[in-house]
């Protein structure tokens, strides 16, 4: 690992990382959403050839009931059991995150409120690199189908022999997914941005990706909505003297089996220190005084996962400000997160955690104001209005309200 002082640029360069736009990724995105916006599922096949390999017709790109059927025969039964368990742990803990509707009166005798509402459709996008990411079906679908969105759609890239890995299928099954797509890539955000004969056109797209993934969400955000920019997954863990030394290696290595995976270890041991750093490859370690000031030091970081690998964590969770998640105690590593705790792993990175929040029901859930002025109420606040109006040179507002007490 290697050692950074707080006070160096190299620290400085950790708190102020970003999502990084590269004028290539930038001009191959473009071009590709223009396509699918013209061409349609045209596009699509052109892309899935070009980038994924594989030769697709129009109306193969939508997963048949025979190929969901096919998946099921190919995944042992102990594992659906497994995951419908998964599914009822993350389905209660979300539960917790419905927003309610609400009215109130005001003294004047006006009703106001707001109307809780879900999200008619959402577009999931599923990476499917070298080995399938079911965990973020789950953790992105479940939300949704708390918040009672309508229409749920998945789109993922196939695999070599045409057909989308089958563990991805059995989940979206098992969760009642309207419908999934074979589609990849910048293409897959296109389809359900646009919308295309095969792909419907959603509110809102969900899910992380690489760099041309995040790129085209970027370019279609306020057309459709997306939940984040997702960058690479980061893990900040704090521990001192009394942390089991291969807690922390193991926790760190763990980090870094995901692409550019960003795994920092702060302590105040110089024991510790000195024995993990040549344990793990890549990261950063930064000594420092007490736990404070690691406290202090994370929170200026604003990682996606942070460990308390402390004792009594519970004493200084409330002082860690920003971070996605915080794992708390040495049997809470970030992976227990990442699979079946409950909360959805999809986070803040980048640092954004300073200002987001990890994935919730609330990403799936839109508010509307409600009021109701009777006309008593409407007239107590008559001069108010009045003066709000002309201050503002909006004659015609108050017209509209002159000529309903007159």
């Amino acid at each position: 690992m290697k050692v950074i002082r707080v006070s160096s640029k190299e620290f400085e360069k950790v708190c102020k990382r970003h999502f990084n736009k590269k004028q290539r990724v930038t001009g191959v995105v473009n071009k590709i959403l223009q396509d699918v916006s013209s061409l349609g599922d045209k596009a699509l096949v052109q892309y899935t050839k070009k980038f994924d390999k594989v030769n697709i017709l129009p109306r193969n790109i939508k997963v048949t009931e025979a190929e969901i059927s096919m998946a099921f025969q190919n995944i042992a039964p102990s594992f659906v059991n497994q995951i419908k368990k998964v599914i009822a742990n993350i389905t209660k803990f979300h539960h917790g995150q419905i927003l309610k509707s609400f009215r109130i009166k005001t003294e004047e005798g006006a009703i106001l409120g707001e109307d809780v509402k879900p999200l008619e459709r959402v577009g999931i996008y599923i990476p499917a690199g070298i080995h399938p990411l079911i965990s973020t079906v789950l953790m992105t679908v479940v939300p949704a189908k708390v918040a009672q969105v309508k229409e749920i759609y998945i789109a993922s890239p196939p695999q070599k022999d045409g057909y989308i890995n089958p563990y991805i299928l059995v989940v979206a099954s098992l969760l009642k997914v309207k419908s999934i797509f074979k589609v990849g890539g910048a293409q897959a955000i296109a389809a359900f941005a646009y919308g295309t004969k095969t792909v419907p056109k959603v509110d809102k797209i969900i899910g992380p990706g690489n760099n041309y993934v995040t790129e085209a969400k970027r370019q279609v955000y306020g057309y459709v909505g997306i939940d984040t920019l997702a960058g690479p997954s980061e893990v900040v863990v704090i521990a001192s003297k009394f942390t089991k030394p291969e807690y922390v290696i193991q926790d760190l290595k763990a980090q870094a089996e995901h692409k550019d995976g960003l795994a920092i270890l702060i302590t105040p041991s110089k024991i510790l220190a000195n024995f993990v750093k040549d344990k793990v490859s890549g990261g950063y370690l930064i000594k420092v005084s007490n736990l404070e000031q690691a406290i202090d030091v994370a929170n200026k970081i604003a990682p996606e996962h942070l460990e308390l690998l402390i004792q009594g964590p519970h004493r200084w969770v409330k002082k860690a400000t920003n971070a996605g998640a915080v794992f708390l105690g040495p049997y809470s590593p970030t992976a227990i997160g990442d699979y079946i705790a409950g909360p959805s792993h999809v986070l803040p990175t980048h640092g954004t955690a300073r200002f987001f929040s990890g994935l919730s029901v609330r990403d799936f859930l839109r508010t509307q104001s409600v009021i109701n002025y009777s006309k008593k109420a409407l007239e107590k606040n008559f001069e108010v209005l009045e003066t709000l109006a002309k201050v503002e040179g909006l004659e015609e507002h108050l017209n509209s309200i002159k000529v309903r007490l007159t």
